[in-house]
């Protein structure tokens, strides 16, 4: 965050306006408050606010970016650090911590000297109470999600019951599934669901190890509040649940019955969310079971890897593949149904084929995309604005643009009939069926004549929402005897006026204000008028810009307006509140309609992307995941082709079965390695989401899954090191993907030493193609890893099929000058040599250093192009360190360092005591040590 965003007008802070008794009732107070590390408590004082103690220090330091911000309250022994805070600054800390930080809470305090009271309390997973401020000029860009853990052992399973709510659409869920020790699938329920707070019990199953769980809710960004056992239960949830569901009873039973586990953890939300405490959420949730399997799952890994949420530090709105593809028109709706998508990928073919189908129709008919984004500009965000008719505070302004909104539904009806291409059949099922029915008499016809009876709308244009006197009889009758005493008042003004011989209006005027209806003059028209003045009249007061009187009359007849008025007013409110109750109960058919609406909208912004790209996307052909391969050919990566100044060269992916299923990347650092594994992964995501991708010809197998492993990011701040985090990572890989899912590794092993790294990377590999069979991206600087290629059938019938293939990036080295050049192209066979040195001389090491390098790594290093496998080869004269060895050692080693790695990774290290696993693991080593004795390859490892 830079300072200056942050520092107020001017550079002053509102003054701490407080005396010394004030101050120590404050203090006291302030003292007595429960110990809170998340929470930032902000107290009202009208004009301004203000933070104490930590929080101040805190606020000081993140918002003001000075420590000069502080104030000290109350004398220096008892005193207490502040900050005054404006209120725009509140509202940005307030959006800074409930929208975008995930490791504090808010709570806002409202009274005075040593009397103060809890008004409202937010977290990033609830944020309702702080809504009018945190979205007063800016769209709601998703829904938070609360989620709730309750993970149990059962007969040597781990199995975790998981249930959600979105608060703000009302919507609950429960799943339970058996889980490993990485916590993987929680992970990415996490990822899938956008949550941003996550409750845990707090004293969980000695059994069970939390720290993996705890990293992995830290990695989705998403707050940790752990809640005590006892609110993880499940009695009177049927009941409890019968008050806020919509519908009967019975369904909700039958879907509880399901589960086990899930049921406390949906316990734990009700109460903590309290459901039951507000009586507007009676009938108004719904319940689904949300089920793993429903879309491509992606952690937290893969979402980083692949660019797909919008991050603070980007430099421009292309660098991540949600700021690329939101191109859409509605106010807020677009923008939270997109961000849903991104981290939903589709699994049914038939499901992205429709989507695709809809993407093709908005391309290839520019009139139907421009005249629906058109009309979409001009709605406003019904979501919003029916959770704000179910508030109880809401006033007309909601249904009356809600009603402006729904004007424009038969507009978007005739965009959509005007298209007669070859999707009309789709575009008549999906949508404009959808779109017939909710303009009948019953629904919207119903809504449309509640409105234009109940509310004036030729008021809207003085920005006036009022009820329409003929809407009511009281009102009316209300509205008569009002006018009525207008016109008595009008009469007394123009008969005063004739009385003291003034001219109506431009002398003497008729004001309503503070003091009821007065009259005034000037001071120079009061001279004249004096002496009737003060014996018929009552002068109020006197100023510079003149006089103002009343008569017994006036006073009499102004009093009966102000009387009238407030009956007016009241009868007026409750007529509101009836309108606004009424219009609430359609909320089902709004959220219908804005749901349509939404996906309309995303699908549109696709297919602008795919035509307004530079060069355009194509139509990828998708196939069921047990069939067809990944062929991209011409790939390029979206928010990359997206950057100005860049000129990217296309690649092509084949990833066939049983020829380049898994495919071995090596080439120099900086040649395009990472970016070209990475452009795969988006543009099989894009695909799975609907979306046209950057390819000249596309054809994708179906994943349900993209594990990526890239780039080492160091966690020391959480006592994590590059290669341990390296190594959970690709543990959460090994446990978590299947044949359908598809692998991205950049650069393993690279956190250790050479061998280890190597011997490491290469069990992998082995793994990864033997076990698991998923295509494969592995890119490499371990030039040796190429060997795998070199692997036969023949030579490994228990490996049948490796389909394993060596492609590189290619580099150009200029024979005279040895100056190098990156291609950026991929292409068959692997790479001949290391190009680290020339990179070295890219960023201006010193010559020397660069000479020095050079000799060294010729003694070093064995530049061949693969592996040489023959038994009499000599070692070269002056090389000081060789290896070479038989493909039968390569590959026996490997194999028993895989079962090494195997046996480890299956301790039951929760169960054991220190002891017991320090004995097995030195079983372990020595039992490797004996197996290692005649194989030159292991040997190197110990």
């Amino acid at each position: 965050m830079e300072g200056d965003d942050f520092l107020p007008e001017g550079g002053k802070l509102p003054e701490l306006k407080l005396d010394a008794r004030q101050a120590q009732g404050f203090i006291s107070f302030f003292k007595k408050l429960p110990q809170d590390s998340r929470a930032i408590r902000l107290f009202d004082r009208r004009d301004y606010y203000t933070a104490h103690g930590e929080n101040a220090t805190f606020i000081a330091k993140i918002y003001y970016h000075t420590m000069s911000a502080l104030r000290q309250l109350g004398s220096n022994s008892d005193g207490l650090s502040s900050v005054s805070v404006s209120k725009t600054m509140f509202e940005t800390i307030a959006r800074n911590l409930l929208l975008e930080r995930t490791d504090r809470t808010l709570e806002l305090y409202e009274g005075s000297g040593s009397s103060w009271r809890l008004t409202k309390s937010g977290t990033p997973g609830n944020i309702g109470s702080f809504e009018d401020i945190l979205f007063a000029n800016n769209d709601m860009q998703d829904s938070p999600v609360t989620v709730a853990l309750f993970p149990v052992f059962q007969e040597g399973q781990l199995y975790v019951g998981l249930s959600f709510v979105d608060l703000t659409n009302r919507k609950l869920g429960l799943s339970e599934f058996p889980e490993d020790s990485r916590f993987t699938n929680v992970e990415s329920a996490l990822v899938a669901l956008g949550c941003k707070e996550c409750l845990l019990p707090a004293d969980c199953e000695k059994s069970i190890d939390l720290k993996p769980l705890q990293d992995a809710i830290t990695n989705c960004n998403v707050l940790l509040t752990e809640r005590k056992k006892v609110e993880f239960k499940s009695r009177d949830l049927v009941q409890d649940l019968g008050r806020i569901i919509r519908g009967p009873v019975e369904p909700v039973r039958d879907l509880v019955s399901q589960f086990d586990y899930a049921l406390g953890a949906l316990g734990a939300l009700v109460s903590y969310a309290e459901l039951l405490a507000d009586d507007t959420n009676y009938g108004n949730y719904t319940i689904e079971k949300y089920s793993l399997d429903r879309y491509m799952r992606l952690d937290s890994a893969a979402v980083r890897a692949l660019n797909i949420a919008e991050a603070k530090t980007d430099v421009n709105k292309n660098f991540s593949l949600f700021g690329l593809m939101n191109r859409t028109c509605t106010v807020g709706m677009g923008n939270r149904l997109l961000n849903r998508w991104l981290k939903q990928p589709l699994l049914d073919v038939n499901e992205i084929n429709n989507r695709l189908d809809m993407v093709q129709a908005f391309i290839e008919d520019p009139e139907l995309r421009q005249g629906l984004r058109y009309q979409l500009k001009r709605m406003s965000d019904i979501d919003r604005l029916t959770h704000a008719l179910r508030k109880r505070t809401a006033n007309l302004q909601p249904v009356v643009k809600l009603y402006q909104s729904c004007i424009r539904v038969s507009y978007i009806k005739n965009v959509l009939q005007q298209y007669d291409g070859s999707f009309s059949a789709l575009i008549r099922t999906k949508f404009l069926n959808s779109l017939d029915e909710w303009l009948t008499e019953d629904r919207f016809g119903r809504f449309a004549s509640l409105v234009e009876t109940a509310i004036d709308l030729d008021q809207l244009e003085n920005g006036e929402y009022r009820i329409s006197p003929r809407y009511s009889s009281d009102l009316a009758v209300l509205k008569d005897e009002l006018s009525e005493v207008e016109n008595h008042i009008n009469n007394l003004h123009k008969h005063t006026a004739a009385d003291l011989d003034l001219t109506i209006d431009k002398q003497l005027k008729l004001e309503k204000g503070q003091l009821g209806h007065v009259f005034r003059i000037s001071k120079k028209d009061e001279q004249k008028v004096r002496k009737k003045l003060t014996s018929n009249y009552i002068i109020i007061e006197t100023r510079k810009d003149g006089v103002k009187f009343t008569s017994s009359k006036l006073k009499k007849l102004g009093d009966q307006y102000q009387a009238l008025l407030g009956e007016y007013t009241s009868c007026q409110k409750k007529v509101v509140d009836d309108v606004v109750r009424v219009s609430a109960s359609f909320s089902e058919v709004f959220e219908n309609f804005a749901a349509i609406l939404s996906e309309l909208d995303v699908l549109q912004s696709f297919a602008d992307l795919a035509t307004s790209s530079p060069i355009p996307y194509v139509r990828p052909e998708i196939t069921a995941s047990e069939e067809g391969d990944i062929i991209l050919e011409g790939s390029r990566h979206p928010c990359l082709e997206a950057q100005d100044g860049v000129n990217f060269i296309p690649n092509d992916c084949t990833l066939v079965r049983g020829k380049s299923w898994f495919q071995i990347i090596t080439g120099p650092n900086m040649g395009g390695k990472s970016t070209f594994i990475r452009q795969v992964g988006v543009n099989v995501l894009m695909a799975q989401v609907g979306s046209f991708v950057p390819c000249d010809r596309a054809s994708i197998s179906v994943r349900d899954c993209i594990f990526a492993r890239v780039g080492a990011g160091d966690c020391q701040l959480r006592g994590v090191s590059t290669f341990m985090q390296e190594m959970l990572e690709t543990a959460s890989i090994l446990k978590g993907a299947s044949d359908k899912s598809l692998i991205i590794i950049d650069e393993l092993g690279r956190g250790t030493s050479t061998y280890d790294g190597f011997g490491l990377a290469w069990a992998i590999c082995e793994h990864l193609v033997e076990v698991t069979r998923a295509p494969t991206l592995f890119a490499t600087h371990f030039h040796e890893l190429t060997a795998l290629g070199h692997k036969s059938g023949d030579e490994h019938q228990h490996v049948p099929n490796l389909g394993i293939a060596n492609y590189h990036v290619g580099a150009h080295i200029d024979p005279s000058s040895r100056k190098l050049t990156m291609l950026y192209k991929v292409e068959p066979g692997a790479c001949d040599q290391s190009f680290g040195i020339h990179v070295a001389e890219f960023a201006n090491f010193p010559e020397a250093v660069v000479a020095l390098a050079k000799s060294k790594a010729e003694e070093l290093e064995d530049f061949s192009t693969a592996p040489n496998f023959s038994d009499d080869s000599k070692d070269e004269v002056g090389s000081k360190r060789k290896r070479v060895f038989s493909p039968d050692d390569v590959t026996r080693g490997a194999a028993r360092a895989r079962l090494l790695l195997e046996e480890l990774a299956s301790l039951p290290l929760d169960e054991m005591d220190g002891t017991k696993a320090a004995e097995t693991v030195t079983k372990l080593k020595s039992d490797f040590e004996k197996d290692a004795a005649d194989n030159p390859w292991l040997q190197q490892f110990l």
